[in-house]
């Protein structure tokens, strides 16, 4: 009896976890637009996954928030809307061009150039200077611990 007491404990946490959302609409339409922008809209929890793909508490209540507002007749801008009212511009993954995104468009480019400017610089100022030679008497006492002759050149 303690044996299968034990294995239902182990086996408990797994019923959590094979949890599967289920949401039916009234036409093939509305289920295409749910699932295009839950795979538009980015998860804020995890780094780099849409609704679609996260198991993250927050884009569960998204999702529900989507299947919601789709049910009830949003159109995608709307639903779009809400999002980022609520949740800012992080949501989407490709961000209206604005003042406040300006950098998330644009500072690739800047750091990347910024890169290739010191690289140049770089460059041209190493290019400048003379190489560095080696004095004769730095020469002898070279040998001199190599323990060659001055005469076996």
């Amino acid at each position: 009896m303690r044996r299968v007491a034990v294995v239902l404990c182990l086996l408990f946490p797994l019923l959590g976890q094979a949890a599967i959302e289920v949401a039916q609409f009234d036409n093939p339409e509305q289920e295409a637009r749910y699932k295009q922008l839950i795979a538009e809209l980015r998860c804020l929890v995890c780094q780099n996954q849409n609704l679609a793909d996260s198991n993250a508490e927050l884009a569960q209540d998204m999702r529900h928030k989507t299947y919601q507002m789709v049910k009830d007749g949003a159109s995608t801008d709307d639903v779009v809307d809400y999002m980022v009212k609520r949740y800012g511009d992080f949501v989407l993954y490709r961000p209206p061009l604005r003042f406040s995104t300006l950098f998330l468009w644009v500072g690739p480019f800047v750091i990347l150039g910024g890169g290739v400017l010191f690289l140049l610089l770089f460059i041209r100022r190493r290019a400048r200077q003379p190489a560095a030679g080696i004095s004769e008497s730095d020469l002898k006492r070279a040998k001199a611990l190599l323990g060659e002759e001055e005469n076996n050149t």
